[in-house]
């Protein structure tokens, strides 16, 4: 089957894969600036929680525009014990992963807004 214009433009416009996640996710929890891949610095322009309880995050190079797809582990068995713990004894929950980053409820999950990973059930 051949290609339409358009399935060549949405090809041509998805974010590209980043070779270093696991550095980056470390800059990233630390609250640090992202190095891009082609120089300059990578900006958030976008968190999403997805379906399977993982995180991506879409960025943007300030010095090439190119923009890169930084995804993000669902939580472990240890984290959602840990913020389970703290909704059991009335404390606001906060993210595992960053610094003093509260979670927030969506629906029915306990969701980080700086990594979309659902850590727990409300």
């Amino acid at each position: 089957m051949s290609k339409t214009k358009q399935d060549s433009i949405i090809d041509e416009d998805a974010p590209l894969p980043l070779s270093d996640e696991k550095g980056l996710l470390r800059f990233y929890y630390e609250g640090n600036r992202l190095p891009s891949p082609t120089g300059g610095f990578l900006m958030v322009l976008r968190v999403q929680p997805e379906d399977n309880g993982s995180g991506s995050i879409l960025l943007e190079c300030n010095s090439s525009s190119l923009r890169y797809r930084l995804n993000v582990n669902k939580a472990t068995r240890t984290e959602r014990t840990n913020v389970r713990e703290m909704v059991d004894e009335g404390r606001e929950p906060k993210c595992p992963r960053h610094v003093d980053q509260l979670l927030i409820r969506v629906k029915n999950d306990f969701l980080c807004p700086l990594c979309g990973v659902r850590f727990a059930k409300a």
